[in-house]
C-alpha cells in the first residue's frame, strides 16, 4: 500500500509563494501519476496539477503559469511550487497517487492566502 504525507502549507500574503511536498512510502510511486488537488470551503475538490511517470504535466486553468508540479523519484517526493498566490487559492491541498484503478490520497495540508 502507498501512504502519502503532505507538508508545506501555511499562511501567506497575496503575491507570496509556498512549496508543498508530498512524500510517499510503502510502495514505490515512480510509475504512478501523481497529482495535487484542492478543496476550498463550500466547494468541491478540484484538480490543481498532475504529473505522469514520463513527467508530462497538466494544470488547471486557474493555476497555469503560477504553479509548477515536479517529482523526485529518488526522494519519493512530489512538489507543488506555488507562486503569485491569490486569496482564491485558499484551500486544503491533497496529494494523490494513481496507477490504473488504484488511487490513494494524503491527509491534506492547509494553504491560506490573505489579501
Amino acid at each position: 500500500q502507498v501512504q502519502l504525507v503532505e507538508s508545506g502549507g501555511g499562511l501567506v500574503q497575496a503575491g507570496g509563494s509556498l512549496r508543498l511536498s508530498c512524500v510517499s512510502s510503502g510502495v514505490s510511486t515512480s510509475g504512478y501519476t501523481m497529482g495535487w488537488f484542492r478543496r476550498a470551503p463550500g466547494k468541491q475538490r478540484e484538480l490543481v496539477a498532475t504529473i505522469t511517470r514520463e513527467e508530462i504535466t497538466r494544470y488547471s486553468d486557474s493555476v497555469r503559469g503560477r504553479f509548477t508540479i515536479s517529482r523526485d523519484n529518488q526522494k519519493s517526493t512530489v512538489y507543488l511550487q506555488m507562486n503569485s498566490l491569490k486569496p482564491e487559492d485558499t484551500a486544503e491541498y491533497y496529494c494523490n497517487a494513481r496507477y490504473t484503478f488504484y488511487c490513494v490520497w494524503g491527509q491534506g495540508t492547509q494553504v491560506t492566502v490573505s489579501s
